[in-house]
């Protein structure tokens, strides 16, 4: 066969390199070839040759012609294909086709598996991998699958199985002529007793979704958190994802011990958005254990751990043992089941007798205990189920002392055949019972033998017989006889006589302990009884598990301040060991705590909780189901404290200064510094030539203990990298990452270098301070000082602003006015002559906050006037010490300061406080998360402190009140002063012109102790007693004194003062006036005269006077308030005088007196001008006929009362035209004949003799137009009414006329102009005539006669009268009468 046409069948990938010699195309065709038709069918070709192949022996000759011919008939079969192709290209679709399918795997845990298949078709098929039905999504679940294709190899890989990972997938392929699919079954296997101690930890992949990478981050975290029993317990942390993207939700997933954790009654989570929480409602011990958030984005994922402990609830009896926990239910059978937990690690304080397991059917509330007897064993079978029920148990543990109480539940767990129950699944324990259904049994066939009969537990308490069923069951289900025999006899007896067992399952209780049993199981059913199994092999009674041997050496190692990792050897031998439990105590305690609850598998443990600084020692047990170990060997005692490692690496390796043949680098002090202080730094370096770096040297063999160091031999123009490593008591920490390359070359600028050593102290919520150190290169001047840039911490480099707009030459600042919350970074640049320099490297970001605790250095003064600086720290460990400077230098001056510490206090004292201590005392406390105070003792400062150590030192008794004078009654005069506080030793000295004065008939002296105050009283002044007097007070070694100054006027007039005082003191013996006699105005305008009496009886008398004459008072005189008043109306210059009231009876009299004459009349009657003024209205507009009116109304009108009217702040001359007056109480101004210059502000003001009082009114615009028109309405309403036709009178209302007489009546008209005149009657016109005569004279005078009146004239007559201006009418009825009908009337 020729070997260069060989067809090997089908080849994946098909490489570019032969497809194109087999084409003809270019490798810049590829893509469009791959897509035409004719790649399809030159593929196709290929495939199907593999048909064509022989397995025959011929000859070479043959071989080699049949190759040609074949060779030459693929080529014409090709181009007649190719041929057909352009004509038709649809008839080269055709359905996906798997050419291999993907194939099932059975992996272990933690591993990976890859799906492979390969897919034909055309169009080119879209494949798509599912998982139970349900597409996979990789994007979705980022790390755990990977979907890879390729020339059409498909691939499906899954990354650290999980048993969550055991499915059915499957893959499907589809275009647009069809679809089909493969199946193939992954399942994850977990080896028995292998523990991963670590979470499984997806491949990251990028995420390709919409562009965007998430940054995760987990701030807030829960940490070690302590429960109890029965409680419910929230933790979580927030997590902020960057970018925010509003619909976006990352998956949150908790873990308790790398197992996940799935939401159920016993475990809630919540995710708000931006905060993650995990609620456990009912804590049990199973809570305990290591709990992880994970955090998965498209991008990723971010994880915290930490752990939970859960201690027992307390006992309901006093020294009960704990909760047994970890109920689980195994090898479930029909009627049988197999329940085991774990021992509690509290036995209160006795050895557990047993245990004691419960059952509930599923549906009820009944719990119904299964043994009578406590068993001692973790593990106990419960037979008598009803088949086809679900149940679950729980496990109480019991003492000397009592019960413990429950452990939580078991999982449901149905009583049915294993075969039927994975027939069915797992689903649906909670249906209280399953239906078990069977084949349909055929009768008369007795069942076989059971096969493989054995023992596979056997205790003290029990044995359990494990067989498989017969192979001839006789087509019917089939229930088991067990029959067991006593070890050397051939005396066999049926166990289960009333009822056989259903189960390939039997426990048998009852045996007696220590002796050997052989055992066999015989078949039944309704045929009858088969024959027995091969009996077993002797089985002694009793515990085949044993107790575990005692754990080996325990070892404790210093972790944190609260925790400490325990380590010890395994129990040698140990079998099904189900872990371990750790014990605590204090030294000297003799009280052991557990450190878990919850047994742990391997050989060390954190143990978390305990007390910093405490020595503990430690012992362990071990546990599996037959009990608990002894204790091992107790620990040697630990101090807890943090443990000490190396540190970790410097950062920020930067170069200060370089010459020709050296460099002095400074760096970062790591981050992390092991726990102990930084003993020193080692410094490397290697030579960098084209690029590649040679081998490191040492640059300095003894250690250095500044950040800072020359690195000399050096080569000129040669680069060098750096790297530093940082040393402390525990060793030599990792080299710093190689810092960038520097050439070493002479440095010929004029500014400074960068400053170096950046360190932030005294943060608080608005302020902090920033020190650094000078730079080491100068420059060509000395520096001269330093500007300071802030920016914050996530903004962008152009956002650098300075602090100091004027260079400081300290290496110090205070940086003040902080935002509360916001992170900052910093830097430093210094300047000379020449300018400033390069900055220096930015600071780590440093959050503005004042941390909880943080204290200040206070200044105190003792008793002695020693002065102080003091400051305190409660975050103190035992390395912590307290260092304390001046002006942030080292104090080097320890003549003028002594310094001690004391537990968590640490105190700097003054020697001889002077100008020489001012400045900025600061104290930092090393080994805690940067606590440090300062204080600025200023040059007031001092002086104030200097005050106030004088005073200590010579101390005073302080006062309230100095010493002062006072007058009381009958004019006794009062000396006294107030102490703050003075003792029962306290003592007084009187002093009068440096005279010592005691007490006597003139001084009378008291002193108050409990009070402070102290008294002098005399009776009376006279003339002697001019002078100073002193008090001098003294208590123990403090003093004082005060005095007071009694000469010149000042005695004098407290001495007439005193006369007076003693004379009203005697006034006041009878009736006298409390308040003498003054007036008051009433808002009515009234004047009422009043006083006020005391000490008056019934016979007292008041009598009135004006004038020296009495007045006549009509009230009746009522002394029970005391008030005496007499009420003037309508005052007027008449009721001017002197008035005069007195009081009188047999004790004396007393007499007051009002001058209401002259001046005080005047104030009197500007008092009532003033409350006139208040009374009145605010002025007001009104129109008349003849123009404008301004009014106000007051109260009362005297007329004393002066007012003036001005108009425009002038006072207004009156005229006829302007004229004010008074009605009533109404105050007018009258404008006749308003003009456009009457328009403006008007105002009227009345005289009170003070400041007056004015009302004004704005008569302009719109209020003049208004009031200008209705003055002319009403000018023109007036002139109509004047001018309009009247009737003025003259005419009756009736006329009784006899007939025959004649009626003259006459009425007066009047009206401008002369109005018309006309009569009616009876509503109708009337004309004048020779019997009506009707006349109008002068136009005044109308007249209407009737000359001969008869019957006919009665009737209702009027006279209408009209002119333009109106129309009036006047009425009045004739009656006539004939009188011979009067006389006959009558008679």
């Amino acid at each position: 066969m020729d070997k260069e046409n060989q067809i090997i069948g089908y080849v994946v990938p098909i490489f570019r390199g032969s497809y194109e010699y087999a084409s003809g195309l270019s490798a810049t065709e590829e893509a469009h070839v791959k897509g035409s038709t004719g790649y399809v069918a030159h593929r196709d070709l290929f495939s199907s040759s593999v048909e064509l192949e022989r397995t025959e022996h011929k000859s070479r000759r043959t071989v080699m012609r049949e190759s040609a011919e074949r060779i030459s008939l693929s080529k014409r079969i090709h181009e007649n294909e190719e041929y057909h192709k352009r004509m038709n290209e649809d008839s080269l679709m055709h359905t996906p086709e798997f050419v291999i399918k993907p194939r099932s795997h059975t992996v272990w845990e933690k591993q990976c598996v890859r799906l492979h298949c390969t897919v034909t078709g055309w169009p080119e098929p879209r494949v798509v991998w599912y998982k139970n039905n349900v597409s996979i999504d990789p994007m979705a679940h980022p790390g755990k699958y990977k979907l890879d294709s390729s020339y059409n190899v498909h691939c499906l890989e899954i990354n650290r199985c999980d048993f969550d990972d055991t499915a059915q997938y499957s893959v499907s392929a589809m275009n647009s002529k069809g679809e089909v699919s493969a199946i193939a079954s992954v399942v994850v296997k977990r080896f028995k007793g292998e523990v991963d101690e670590h979470l499984p930890s997806p491949r990251l992949l990028p995420c390709l979704e919409y562009g965007v990478t998430f940054e995760t981050h987990i701030v807030e975290k829960f940490g070690v958190t302590f429960g109890r029993e029965g409680e419910t317990l929230s933790f979580g942390c927030s997590v902020i994802i960057y970018p925010s993207l509003q619909r976006f939700q990352p998956e949150i997933e908790w873990y308790r011990d790398d197992k996940l954790l799935v939401p159920s009654k016993w475990v809630q989570t919540h995710w708000s958005g931006d905060r993650a929480t995990l609620t456990l409602t009912h804590l049990n011990k199973e809570d305990e254990g290591l709990y992880t958030l994970r955090v998965i984005t498209k991008s990723g994922f971010e994880t915290h751990s930490a752990y939970v402990f859960v201690r027992d609830a307390d006992a309901e009896s006093a020294g009960a043992p704990g909760a047994p926990l970890d109920v689980y239910c195994q090898d479930a059978n029909k009627d049988y089941v197999i329940v085991t937990w774990k021992q509690p690690a509290v036995d209160g304080g006795s050895a557990i007798l047993g245990y004691f397991v419960d059952r509930c059917e599923v549906g009820t509330k009944h719990w119904i205990q299964c043994n009578d007897t406590p068993v001692k064993f973790a593990r106990f079978p419960v037979t008598g189920l009803v088949e086809g029920r679900s149940y679950t148990f729980r496990v109480r543990a019991v003492n000397k002392a009592g019960m413990s109480y429950p452990s939580r539940v078991s999982e449901p767990v149905a009583a049915m055949d294993p075969a039927d129950r994975a027939r069915r699944g797992t689903s649906a324990p909670w249906t209280g019972q399953i239906i078990v259904t069977e084949e349909e049994p055929v009768e008369g066939v007795v069942p076989g033998r059971p096969r493989e009969l054995s023992v596979i537990e056997a205790t003290k308490n029990y044995v359990v017989l494990s067989w498989k069923p017969p192979g001839e069951k006789g087509h019917e289900g089939v229930m088991y006889y067990v029959e067991k025999c006593v070890s050397g006899t051939d005396s066999w007896q049926r166990v289960n006589t009333e009822i056989p067992v259903k189960s390939p399952r039997f426990a048998l209780f009852d045996l007696a302990e220590g002796k050997s049993y052989s055992f066999r199981v015989r078949c039944c059913n309704s045929a009858g009884v088969g024959e027995p199994s091969e009996p077993t092999e002797a089985t002694t009674v009793g515990d085949k598990l044993d107790i575990p041997s005692a754990p080996g050496r325990v070892v404790p190692t210093r972790n944190t301040d609260t925790s400490v990792v325990v380590s010890w050897e395994a129990s040698r031998d140990a079998k099904e060991l189900v872990g371990y439990y750790i014990d605590a105590s204090i030294v000297g305690s003799n009280t052991w705590e557990p450190c878990n609850n919850k047994p742990i598998k391997g050989t060390r443990f954190i143990c978390h909780g305990l007390t910093t600084g405490e020595k503990y020692v430690f012992r362990v047990r071990a546990v599996n189901a037959a009990g608990i170990s002894d204790f091992s060997q107790e620990s040697e005692a630990i101090e807890v404290k943090a443990a000490i490692a190396s540190p970790a690496p410097p950062y920020g390796i930067n170069v200060l200064e370089s010459v020709r043949d050296s460099m002095v680098l400074a760096w970062k002090q790591p981050t992390f510094i092991g726990g102990a202080d930084i003993t020193g730094y080692f410094i490397d370096y290697r030579e960098v030539i084209g690029g590649v770096s040679g081998k490191w040297h040492e640059a300095n063999i003894r250690s250095v203990s500044e950040r800072a160091y020359r690195v000399s031999d050096l080569k000129e123009n040669m680069l060098y990298q750096f790297q530093v490593r940082a040393a402390n008591m525990a060793g030599v920490g990792i080299p710093s990452v190689p810092s960038d390359t520097f050439k070493c070359e002479e440095w010929t600028i004029a500014v400074p270098g960068p400053p170096h050593d950046l360190q932030i102290q005294e943060v608080r919520k608005n302020s902090l301070v920033l020190l650094w150190k000078p730079p080491v290169y100068q420059g060509r001047d000395a520096v001269n000082g330093y500007y300071i840039d802030i920016k914050e911490a996530d903004a962008d480099f152009e956002k650098w602003r300075g602090v100091n707009e004027k260079a400081t030459d300290q290496k110090y600042i205070k940086i003040e006015d902080l935002k509360e919350g916001e992170s900052y970074v910093f830097r430093v640049r210094a300047q000379n002559k020449a300018g400033v320099g390069k900055p220096s490297e930015a600071t780590e970001p440093v959050n503005a906050v004042t941390k909880p605790g943080t204290s200040e250095i206070v200044v105190e003064v003792d008793d002695d006037g020693v002065i102080s600086l003091n400051f305190q720290c409660s975050d103190l460990n035992p390395d912590s010490k307290f260092i304390w400077s001046k002006n942030y230098e080292p104090m080097t001056d320890p003549d003028r300061m002594t310094l001690e510490t004391k537990g968590n206090k640490s105190k700097a004292t003054f020697k001889t406080p002077s100008e020489e201590d001012l400045g900025v005392y600061s104290c930092v406390v090393t080994h805690t998360d940067g606590v440090s105070a300062s204080y600025t003792l200023s040059e007031e400062g001092l002086k104030e402190l200097l005050k106030i150590s004088h005073e200590h030192k010579f101390p005073t008794i302080p006062l309230k009140s100095e010493l002062a004078v006072e007058l009381l009654e009958k004019g006794r005069v009062r000396f006294w002063l107030q102490a703050e506080k003075m003792t029962a030793n306290g003592k007084v000295e009187y002093v009068f012109n440096d005279n010592m004065i005691s007490q006597g008939e003139k001084y009378k002296m008291n002193f108050d102790k409990n009070t402070g105050v102290i008294e002098m009283f005399m009776e009376t002044l006279s003339k002697e007693d001019e002078g100073t007097f002193t008090f001098q007070l003294q208590d123990g070694k403090a003093t004082n004194q005060s005095s007071l100054v009694l000469i010149g006027d000042v005695f004098k007039q407290l001495q007439k003062e005193s006369e007076f005082q003693r004379k009203e003191w005697h006034r006041k013996q009878g009736p006298h006036f409390v308040e003498y006699l003054s007036y008051e105005v009433t808002p009515e305008c009234c004047v009422r005269l009043k006083c006020r009496v005391g000490n008056m009886k019934k016979e007292s008398v008041a009598l009135w006077y004006k004038d020296g004459r009495e007045i006549k008072v009509n009230e009746k005189l009522d002394f029970s308030e005391g008030v005496l008043t007499l009420e003037i109306a309508q005052i007027s210059k008449k009721d001017a005088g002197i008035y005069e009231v007195v009081v009188k009876d047999d004790r004396g009299k007393d007499t007051s007196t009002l001058n209401l004459t002259d001046q005080g009349f005047k104030d009197l009657m500007n008092q009532v001008f003033s409350v006139i003024a208040n009374s009145s209205t605010p002025l007001k507009i009104q129109s008349t006929e003849e123009g404008i009116r301004l009014y106000t109304f007051v109260n009362y009108y005297n007329d004393e009362l002066h007012i003036t009217w001005h108009h425009k702040d002038a006072a207004i001359a009156f005229t006829d035209r302007i004229k004010s007056g008074v009605v009533g109480e109404q105050l007018w101004l009258q404008i006749s004949e308003p003009t456009e210059k009457d328009k403006g502000k008007y105002a009227i003001e009345f005289f009170d003799g003070k400041g007056g009082l004015r009302r004004t009114v704005e008569l302009a615009g719109q209020a003049f137009d208004d009031a200008y028109a209705e003055f002319q309405r009403l000018k023109a309403a007036a002139i109509a009414e004047r001018n309009r036709a009247r009737v003025a009178g003259g005419l009756p209302d009736v006329v009784t006329i006899q007939e025959g007489k004649a009626l003259n009546l006459t009425c007066n008209i009047s009206g401008d102009p002369s109005p018309e005149v006309t009569w009616l009657k009876n509503e109708r016109e009337m004309v004048s005539d020779d019997h009506y005569i009707l006349k109008f004279e002068s136009g005044k005078f109308a007249s209407f006669t009737i000359t001969s009146v008869n019957t006919s004239d009665s009737g209702k007559y009027s006279i209408l009268v009209k002119n333009k201006y109106g129309t009036e009418s006047g009425d009045f009825t004739v009656s006539v009468f004939i009188p011979d009908e009067v006389v006959g009337k009558k008679k």
